[in-house]
Order: C-alpha cells, then sequence, then structure tokens
C-alpha cells in the first residue's frame, strides 16, 4: 500500500508536466489557426441543384399515392416533431419508394397565387443554413457514396487556413425552388436571397468586418449571380470581396432537355427515369436550367431532333408541349424566360472555373418511340453536363475564367489537379489581406 502511494506520488509531477505541455501546445495550434484565420476573407459555399440535405413532414393533408407511401411505413426513422430527411434518401432507389419520394418532391404551379407550391399535406425545412453540415454529405450515414463538398472543404481548410463553421460557412436552400422574373412572385427563393444577404452580413461582422468571398457550384452560381445583381453597389463594395463561380451554367445546359423529355437519374443507380420525370418536370429551378437563347443562338443547330419535328431554345415552350407537359408552358414562358434573355452583371470580381474536354450532350436525337424512351445523344465539349458555350459564356468587366481539361461537372468539387487550381485562386485572392496585415506589423 505505502509503495504504491509514493509510487503515485512521484509520477505526480510527470503528470502534471504533461497536463502543463498539453495545454501548451493546444494554445500554440489555437494561436496559430486565429493567425491563418487572419489572413483570409471569410467565404460561404453556395450549393448546385441537389447539393444540400432537405428535411420533410407530413400532416393530415397527405395523401400517399400507395400503401408504401403511408407515412407509418416509409420512412422508419424521423427526427422529433416528426421531420425526416427527403434528400438524399437511399430509400429512392427501390421503385415502390421512388414513387414517394417522387410524390412528396413534387412543385405545383398554383396560377391563382402565380407561384409554386409544396405537394398537399408535405412540408420541407432546409436544415444547417449558415454551416456547412449539410453540404459535406447528402446522407451522413453514407458518407463516401454521397459526398459532395467534404473535398472542397478539408481543402480549404488544410491549404488556405480556413476553419470550417468559423471562416467558412454555407447556404443550403431548397434547390426545388427557383426565381421568377420581375413582377412575379417567388416566395421560397426570394426568402432564400434574403437570408443569404443577412448570413453575408453576420459573417463579415464576426470575421472584423471583412468582406466575404462567395463560392459556388453550378446552380449556385445563377443564384448569387442573380443575388448580387439584386443589391446596391455600396452593399456590394462592403460586404463582397469576390464571386467565384465552379462549374456555372450561364445559359442553361442540353442535357436539361433530356431530363425534361424522358427523366435523368443523375447517375443513381437502379432508378427508372421514366418514375422521377414527374417531379423534375415541376421543379421550378430545372426550367430555369434548359438552354437559354442568349447561348444557344443558332437556328440552324437543333438541340433535340425527333423523326417529326426539330427544336433549337428559340422553339422551348413547342418542346414542353410536345413531351406532354403543357402546364409548364406559361410559367416557363412569363416567370423564366425573360431571367435567361440576357447574362447579368455580377457587380463584383468574378472567377469562373470550369471544366472542359468530357463529351458532354450536344443534340439529343429521339426516335419512333418518342420521348419515353432514351435518346440517342450526339456528344460535344463541356464537362459532361453543362456545354462549353454555357459555361464561358460569362463575359464582363473585371472577371477571368479558368480551364480545366478532363474535369467533369461533379468531379471538380474533389479532382485534385481541380482543387489545387481552386485553392491557387482563393489565395491570390486572400494574398491582398496576406500583403497588409505584414504591413501592419
Amino acid at each position: 500500500m505505502r509503495l504504491c502511494f509514493l509510487r503515485k506520488k512521484m509520477n505526480e509531477p510527470s503528470s502534471r508536466y504533461l497536463v502543463v505541455t498539453g495545454m501548451l501546445v493546444m494554445a500554440t495550434m489555437i494561436s496559430m489557426c486565429q493567425a491563418m484565420g487572419n489572413n483570409v476573407y471569410p467565404l460561404i459555399l453556395v450549393p448546385g441543384n441537389g447539393g444540400n440535405q432537405l428535411e420533410a413532414r407530413l400532416d393530415r393533408e397527405y395523401k400517399p399515392s400507395s400503401v408504401w407511401c403511408s407515412s407509418w411505413l416509409y420512412p422508419i426513422h424521423k427526427k422529433s416533431g416528426g421531420w425526416f430527411r427527403l434528400w438524399f434518401d437511399a430509400a429512392v432507389l427501390l421503385s415502390p419508394f421512388t414513387r414517394c419520394f417522387n410524390d412528396r418532391m413534387m412543385l405545383y404551379y398554383d396560377a391563382d397565387l402565380d407561384d409554386y407550391q409544396n405537394a398537399p399535406g408535405v412540408q420541407t425545412r432546409v436544415p444547417h443554413f449558415g454551416s456547412t453540415k449539410s453540404l459535406l454529405f447528402l446522407d451522413p450515414r453514407l458518407r463516401d457514396a454521397t459526398s459532395y463538398m467534404e473535398h472542397l472543404v478539408k481543402a480549404l481548410e488544410k491549404d488556405c487556413g480556413y476553419v470550417n463553421d468559423q471562416t467558412i460557412l454555407g447556404a443550403p436552400y431548397d434547390f426545388r425552388y427557383g426565381l421568377a422574373a420581375p413582377g412575379h412572385p417567388s416566395r421560397v427563393a426570394s426568402q432564400f436571397l434574403q437570408d443569404l444577404k443577412h448570413l453575408v452580413e453576420k459573417t463579415s461582422s464576426e470575421n472584423e468586418g471583412k468582406p466575404v468571398i462567395l463560392l459556388s457550384h453550378s446552380l449556385g452560381g445563377l443564384f448569387v449571380q442573380h443575388f448580387l445583381n439584386r443589391t446596391t453597389p455600396s452593399w456590394r463594395r462592403k460586404y463582397i470581396k469576390h464571386f467565384v463561380a465552379l462549374a456555372a451554367p450561364w445559359g442553361g445546359t442540353i442535357s436539361q432537355m433530356k431530363t425534361f423529355a424522358s427523366g435523368n437519374t443523375l447517375g443513381v443507380p437502379l432508378v427508372n427515369p421514366l418514375l422521377v420525370r414527374p417531379q423534375q418536370r415541376t421543379s421550378e429551378s430545372n426550367q430555369w436550367l434548359l438552354p437559354s437563347t442568349k447561348v444557344f443562338h443558332d437556328r440552324t443547330k437543333p438541340l433535340v431532333v425527333t423523326p417529326w419535328v426539330k427544336y433549337t431554345a428559340y422553339e422551348m415552350d413547342q418542346f414542353l408541349a410536345d413531351i406532354g407537359f403543357s402546364q409548364g408552358v406559361v410559367p416557363y414562358k412569363t416567370r423564366v424566360l425573360p431571367l435567361t434573355e440576357e447574362l447579368m452583371t455580377p457587380g463584383v470580381p468574378v472567377t469562373c472555373i470550369y471544366g472542359r474536354g468530357v463529351d458532354t450532350p450536344e443534340v439529343l436525337v429521339y426516335g419512333e418511340g418518342g420521348f419515353d424512351e432514351q435518346p440517342d445523344i450526339k456528344y460535344g465539349d463541356g464537362d459532361g453536363t453543362v456545354n462549353l458555350a454555357s459555361l464561358a459564356a460569362l463575359k464582363v468587366d473585371n472577371s477571368k475564367s479558368v480551364e480545366i481539361g478532363g474535369v467533369s461537372h461533379t468531379s471538380i468539387l474533389k479532382d485534385e489537379i481541380a482543387l489545387k487550381e481552386i485553392m491557387k485562386q482563393i489565395s491570390t485572392i486572400n494574398s491582398e489581406l496576406t500583403n497588409v496585415n505584414a504591413m501592419n506589423e
């Protein structure tokens, strides 16, 4: 007993030494992180279409289309208050639940309100606004399979000195909804722009008044473009340092016509594209991504060819009617088309980074079977999803473009070469702040 006591006494100084040493190391690391944080402009990530989690809950107005869709059966796992993950849910891979997913993701255009709404009985929300949490993985239980901005955030932390949820924030949104032309309401998307504005101001305030870098992917670039265009020059000068757009579809994409005509599984295996087509057609933001005449302006080059009709970007209303989606014609012509007729100037320095050299649908050729069959595809240049003409369409003052060969629309967020280029551009933007801090020391 006495020997044990003496041994314990003898070890106490060593234990205290280790504790003190550990505290000093931790303090040093915190100090280093803070020093690195002082040399970066805070950054807000704006994801693309399907690039963040969505949650839903069902109320008494919900009418399941089959017994499989009954709220007591699917989904099994719910959070408090009845909330569950609507996107992404791996159950969508199973045919009975694909239909349930489709029903719950649908939007409906209300002609009286001139706006889009959720399906009756379905409430939705975007979790973790202001954090990167819902952008890293679409399903935290399937991290490898549903990783989205995880690699990008890690690279920003490792190579540029950012701190997640301190100097890197996230602005997730309900990507089904889109903006509308002036004079038309867009309640959900307009609220997102308000939330984004408040997040920018709050982030700047919490980071010594530094202006913010907005870094978007895909559809997020269109939202940022219109967001900036709807703010005043004085506000932009105070709060926005730079806009970095990754793979932005400035003039839409031809592959979106395939989504409307015959459905698109977005690479998700085992899913019948015709089962998800109805929901994809009702997505307001999908209409926003249809090819614009501002970019696809050649009337002699059809984008979709059938045995009976050829469609260019100028015949989009006829195309929507002919594929069996006539209810989408009026909202497209009145709400969406005016948004795409000109490429708005963001009013801040812009860096566009995108891939090229990847086979990208350029002409969709449908046969006698019509639009319920998948088309033959003629390919051109782009990033596999967005055509090069659209990726390179933004030509404004104080902007530059960086092309990366062989990088696809989604791999730009994880490809090693692409990430190095993105970090290089972010570091260049931050170098101005580093130089200022060095002069003040």
